[in-house]
């Protein structure tokens, strides 16, 4: 395994350009499923999720290569096999993505049950209900989910929470489904947008993506297409943070400025400058302590879940007291104790962290529980005084596309090395 070690105290300065989306790549790549062709899937991120998405498609049958860089090739002309193992699904649970797309290219799908996570439990039910409601037969059985669709029928489907999985599963599902379907209570993040846009570029007719209620009416085929991957908004936030704890100076490139406000209104009140353009965003604290801010994770637009670890590794060195309140997954404080280890001020009550703002946070051993965990980790340790060890950061390859070498290219000092004491 490998770990990063980061010797603190470099501001950040430069310009960083945002990769593609993973959380928008992978329902992309299942959609290829959905009907047999060759696709060209641009701006795509390197990582680990990536290829094992690409892996689960080989098992059904297609073919995907890198054709330069940043794309994709898909080739589903083969795509027979509609059983997804437990192997793959246990690796990545997005690998679930493929069960509306089989659904939808092959009428049936058997799928392995995906568990719980590292940072709470995921169950696929409402997904399950979904798809019954679009007429599927639905069994589970010895850990896996069989669905037969031998009459899919437009319906409407109501979802009690917000999904975005769930979402992406019944769009997938409904757009080749005879008549109309309508999502209530849909998931309204970009990448769900960003799946209904691909889809509707294969032919597909969907009204309301981004808002609430999402209306589709169902199409007799699809025809393959080229696509290119939205900016991952997670990265954008990411590298905000890293700049505003370590009272930098950075533009980001090649981002959706829109996607992260409200990652940015945040930052403004903790005293960062930001000017935005179409796809730029200038970032500065330069000189400056960030001022402590309260933050509530809720669904887009709301503040993402997936920024909360980041925006806690700023509070611990901003000035005043911040509560910190997770809403979405009941298990995503893990890296609290991590951030104490490093001498920040941190009391969690219930599903709120207190956060008491320290002067400087001290570099110290410290290890990964998930992919950003990981990178409030790092981000912690751009500003502690003296060396930081990161280790099991397997978890932020599944998630940032080379984040040490963007990283030190805006003059951060952190490198990866081998990490004896974690085994091989």
């Amino acid at each position: 395994m490998d770990k990063f070690v980061i010797e603190g105290g470099e501001r950040l300065k430069g310009t960083v350009r945002i990769s593609g989306s993973k959380n928008a790549a992978l329902p992309l790549l299942a959609a290829t499923i959905l009907h047999k062709g060759v696709y060209n899937i641009g701006n795509v991120p390197r990582l680990r999720d990536v290829t094992t998405m690409a892996r689960l498609i080989g098992v059904l049958g297609g073919s995907v290569e890198w054709v330069n860089d940043q794309t994709l090739r898909v080739d589903s002309r083969n795509v027979e096999n509609y059983i997804a193992p437990y192997e793959l699904v246990k690796e990545m649970r997005a690998s679930v993505l493929v069960l509306g797309s089989l659904v939808g290219g092959l009428r049936k799908a058997t799928v392995s049950y995906p568990g719980g996570c590292a940072i709470g439990e995921r169950p696929i039910n409402l997904h399950l209900k979904g798809l019954s409601a679009l007429g599927c037969e639905v069994k589970i059985r010895e850990g896996y989910v069989d669905v037969v669709a031998k009459n899919l029928r437009g319906s409407k489907v109501y979802f009690d929470t917000t999904t975005v999985g769930g979402t992406e599963n019944i769009l997938m599902a409904a757009v080749v489904a005879k008549g109309e379907t309508t999502i209530y209570n849909a998931a309204r993040e970009p990448e769900v947008v960003d799946l209904a846009c691909m889809l509707k570029r294969m032919g597909a007719k969907i009204e309301g993506e981004g808002t609430g209620v999402i209306r589709i009416k169902g199409v007799d085929s699809l025809t393959p297409c080229d696509y290119e991957v939205i900016p991952d908004r997670i990265e954008t936030g990411t590298f905000l943070v890293a700049c505003g704890i370590t009272r930098g100076n950075i533009t980001i490139e090649g981002c959706i400025p829109s996607h992260v406000k409200a990652v940015t209104d945040k930052l403004k009140e903790a005293g960062m400058d930001i000017v935005e353009d179409q796809n730029t965003i200038k970032a500065s604290m330069f000189n400056k302590r960030p001022i402590s801010v309260d933050v509530k994770t809720i669904p887009y637009p709301g503040f993402p879940t997936d920024m909360q670890a980041q925006i806690m590794a700023l509070m611990t060195i901003a000035k005043g007291v911040s509560a910190t309140t997770e809403t979405i997954f009941e298990n995503r404080m893990m890296h609290v104790a991590e951030l104490r280890r490093m001498g920040a001020d941190i009391k969690v009550i219930g599903n709120t962290a207190i956060v008491k703002g320290v002067k400087v946070l001290s570099g110290a051993k410290v290890m990964a529980s998930d992919l950003r965990a990981s990178a409030s980790l790092i981000i912690a340790g751009l500003a502690a005084y003296g060396i930081t060890e990161v280790s099991r950061i397997y978890h932020v390859d599944r998630g940032y596309e080379s984040i040490e070498k963007k990283l030190r290219e805006l003059g951060a000092k952190i490198v990866r090395r081998k990490d004896e004491n974690m085994g091989s």
